[in-house]
C-alpha cells in the first residue's frame, strides 16, 4: 500500500520540482555550455528496479574525453576530467537535478538505493543479498546520509538493505531531511568514489611502511 502512496508523492513532488526549478535549470545549462564543449546532459545506463536497465540523466560535470561507463572511483585520476563547473555541481549535488525527470516518468523514486552502474557487478551482487535491487532506485537514500562515497561496497549494500527492511513514510522523511543536511555540509563526497577514504588511509599506511 505504501509503495502506491510513495509513487503518488514522487509524481507530485517531481512535477513541482520541474516547474519551480526551471530557472535554476536554465542558469546551469548556460554555465555548462559557456565553460566546456559537449552536451549539457550526461546519460548513463544504470540498474533500476528488478535489475532492469534505464538511462539516468545528470548535468555533465566531466570533459567529453572521459572514459565511458567507468565509475569515478576506477579512474586513475578523476580530478583531471572534472570541469570547474563540474566541481561546483558535484559539491552541491546540483548535477543530480535532471533525475527529477527520471522520477517523474517512474524510473526512479525520490528516496531509495542509488542506482548502480550496469557494470558494477560487485555492488549489484551485494544488494541482491538484501533485496535492495527489488525496490525503485532513488535520488537519495539511507546510504547517502550515512557515508555516501566514503562507504565500502559491502557496507553500502547493507545500508540499502536496512532501508528496504524499514521502508515507509517516516523512513523516507528521515532520509529526505538527512539529505538536506548532508548536501549543506557536503558530507561524504570524495572524488575517487566508493570507499575512497578507506583506500587513502591504507595507501598512507603502506607508504609509511615502505619508507616513501
Amino acid at each position: 500500500m505504501y509503495m502506491k502512496i510513495k509513487r503518488l508523492i514522487d509524481v507530485i513532488l517531481s512535477l513541482c520540482g520541474l516547474t519551480v526549478l526551471s530557472p535554476v535549470f536554465l542558469i546551469l545549462i548556460i554555465a555548462i555550455k559557456l565553460e566546456s564543449k559537449g552536451p549539457v546532459l550526461f546519460k548513463q545506463k544504470r540498474i533500476g528496479i528488478n535489475k532492469v536497465n534505464f538511462n539516468i540523466f545528470k548535468f555533465r560535470t566531466m570533459r567529453i574525453d572521459t572514459p565511458k561507463d567507468t565509475p569515478t572511483h576506477l579512474l586513475a585520476d578523476p580530478e583531471q576530467y572534472i570541469t570547474k563547473m563540474g566541481k561546483f555541481l558535484r559539491k552541491t549535488s546540483l548535477d543530480e537535478l535532471p533525475q527529477i525527470w527520471n522520477i517523474f516518468v517512474g524510473q526512479m523514486s525520490i528516496i531509495g538505493p542509488r542506482p548502480a552502474l550496469w557494470n558494477q557487478y560487485d555492488l549489484i551482487e551485494e544488494r541482491d543479498k538484501y533485496g535492495a535491487n527489488d525496490v525503485p532506485p532513488g535520488l537519495t537514500g539511507w546510504a547517502q546520509i550515512n557515508g555516501r562515497d566514503e562507504l565500502p561496497i559491502g557496507i553500502k549494500a547493507k545500508l540499502d538493505g536496512e532501508y528496504v527492511g524499514k521502508i515507509g513514510f517516516w523512513m523516507d522523511v528521515r532520509c529526505f531531511f538527512g539529505t538536506v543536511v548532508s548536501v549543506v555540509r557536503s558530507d561524504g563526497i570524495v572524488e575517487g568514489g566508493t570507499g575512497s577514504k578507506e583506500k587513502l588511509k591504507n595507501n598512507k599506511i603502506s607508504g609509511s611502511s615502505s619508507g616513501q
